[in-house]
């Protein structure tokens, strides 16, 4: 068995942690202490002293000081030491993704899955520090050149949710070293020894290439030091991930200072099954999007559009795989789901049970709280499946548990309808081997979605691609692509090398 006192030593954590780091240095917070939980096993991992106001200021301070220099930094010299943060990162991943396992409570394939994202991202972001291209535009004056350039924001600040506790701040940190910005990042507090690892581990390269303190920062505590950076002017973009609520909450506290935020909210993800549809292939697909990371991921499937004349295989089928579920220890590889995140999860995903029953809805496959010596925490419960209508009040929120909601559907076009039917708008997928079908799907009349996949899951996503949804969801973008954008300012640039001063659109204006 894992013994995870030596993964926090080696990690760097002690047993009372400093709950403030400006990168360099750790130290303890003035602000309450945080007991962070197992959802495992029940026991107390570690006590971290947060941050507070006053914590938090000097963090601000340090920040904006930090900002002058390292914005002067040649874009290819911070890939540098990016580059060098994800070899730190490859030789702690087995700790890193034990500890996320451990802490956060899914699997442990998934853990070290998480920190390959952040290699990834990484490797991502090296290259991504030679191309922060802008483009140059032909001026309808003589003699002139028009471009334009993007420059760095200044502070990022980063509030990341439990689910994934290390692999959604970089995305954004990474992207945004390279951009030219420095980082405060407000980790969930149910996940904080995470990030805090993520620090120490990164500390070394900043020594080694003598970076000075304040280029990340990780500040530990509740929402209301996620109210603080939401409210703050000094900091120029907040991205968030969360609930809808939260982010709402975020984008009104933003707006009000006309900062810049970027939303990556709640999902409600259908997959689409086509008569056509490989069902050796969507079967697992759906699987592992509604139990993997027990249903705790954004991009979770929580719906199921079948159409009737595959209806009762489809169903058959997957009572099936989810009799083959093990579910236990997440360190274990043998089990394919470990527990929710906390007690409080728990009786959501409990509630949900209910309102499915008051609304109509049948279960296929009962739900469960499981007790025993293998589930000592109290946070383990079985993966269930219900018949339902897609209007339920209930299948119309993001249940943040396994519950997998099978719909019957006449056919594609009305499986569209229902699955953009919902208030969000993340991740979507389509299983059929009918072209027209998978080109109606991802055409202007398919998926409203952000993210759109044919003949794969709504779980999972590299980080070559933007990531984000619409509506509910936020509709900001992550990782890949030309979400850099995000992290930066554009500033449009005119030269003049004449020798007269001709005006746009032709304007006249002599002055003797």
């Amino acid at each position: 068995m894992i013994d995870i006192g030596n993964v926090l030593k080696r990690l760097g954590l002690q047993a009372m942690n400093a709950g403030v780091s400006t990168g360099i240095k750790c130290v303890e917070g003035s602000g309450d202490i945080l007991e962070s939980f197992s959802p495992v096993d029940g026991r107390k991992i570690a006590g971290i002293s947060c941050g507070d106001s006053e914590d938090y200021e000097t963090i601000i301070k340090k920040a904006r000081q930090t900002f002058q220099t390292w914005r002067l930094v040649p874009a290819p010299k911070r890939g540098e030491i990016v580059r060098q943060m994800g070899d730190q990162f490859r030789l702690s991943k087995q700790d890193l993704g034990v500890l996320v396992s451990y802490e956060m409570g899914k699997s442990l394939q998934e853990g070290l899955g998480e920190v390959q994202e952040m290699i990834d991202i990484c490797d991502f972001a090296v290259g991504l520090s030679r191309q922060l291209y802008g483009q140059t535009m032909h001026s309808e004056r003589p003699q002139h050149r028009m471009y334009e350039q993007w420059h760095p924001l200044g502070i990022v600040g980063i509030i990341s949710a439990f689910n994934f506790p290390v692999a959604v701040w970089s995305w954004n940190a990474m992207l945004a070293f390279v951009c030219g910005n420095v980082c405060v990042w407000k980790p969930s507090e149910k996940t904080p020894l995470a990030a805090l690892a993520c620090q120490n581990i990164i500390k070394k390269v900043f020594e080694i290439n003598q970076v000075p303190e304040g280029v990340s920062n990780v500040i530990t505590g509740g929402k209301e030091l996620g109210e603080l950076l939401a409210n703050d002017k000094r900091v120029a973009l907040i991205s968030a991930t969360g609930s809808t609520r939260m982010g709402k909450a975020v984008a009104e506290a933003v707006g009000r200072r006309l900062g810049k935020s970027l939303l990556e909210l709640g999902g409600n993800n259908a997959i689409i099954v086509a008569p056509s549809a490989d069902l050796k292939i969507a079967i697992p697909a759906i699987v592992f999007g509604a139990v993997g990371t027990a249903g705790q991921r954004c991009t979770s499937t929580r719906r199921v559009l079948v159409t009737t004349d595959i209806y009762e295989e489809v169903r058959e089928k997957l009572l099936k795989a989810y009799a083959q579920l093990r579910i236990g220890n997440p360190l274990d590889e043998q089990n394919h789901l470990g527990p929710l995140i906390d007690k409080a999860a728990v009786r959501q995903y409990e509630e949900s049970a209910k309102k499915v029953r008051e609304a109509g809805g049948i279960f296929l496959v009962e739900p469960e709280v499981l007790v025993g010596s293998d589930y000592e925490s109290g946070c383990y419960v079985r993966p269930s499946i219900a018949e339902v209508e897609n209007d339920y009040a209930i299948v119309q929120l993001e249940t943040f548990a396994p519950i997998l909601y099978l719909i019957r559907v006449e056919n594609i076009e009305e499986a569209i309808l229902l699955q953009n039917s919902v208030p969000q708008g993340l991740s979507s997928a389509i299983f059929t081997s009918d072209l027209k079908e998978s080109e109606l799907f991802l055409s202007q009349a398919g998926s409203d979605c952000g993210i759109a996949n044919v003949n794969i899951g709504t779980s999972g996503a590299e980080i070559g691609g933007a990531f984000g949804g619409e509506k509910d969801t936020g509709g900001g973008r992550e990782s890949g692509s030309d979400a850099w954008k995000a992290y930066m300012r554009r500033q449009t640039s005119t030269i003049n090398y004449g020798h007269s001063l001709p005006l746009a659109q032709g304007i006249k204006f002599d002055v003797e």
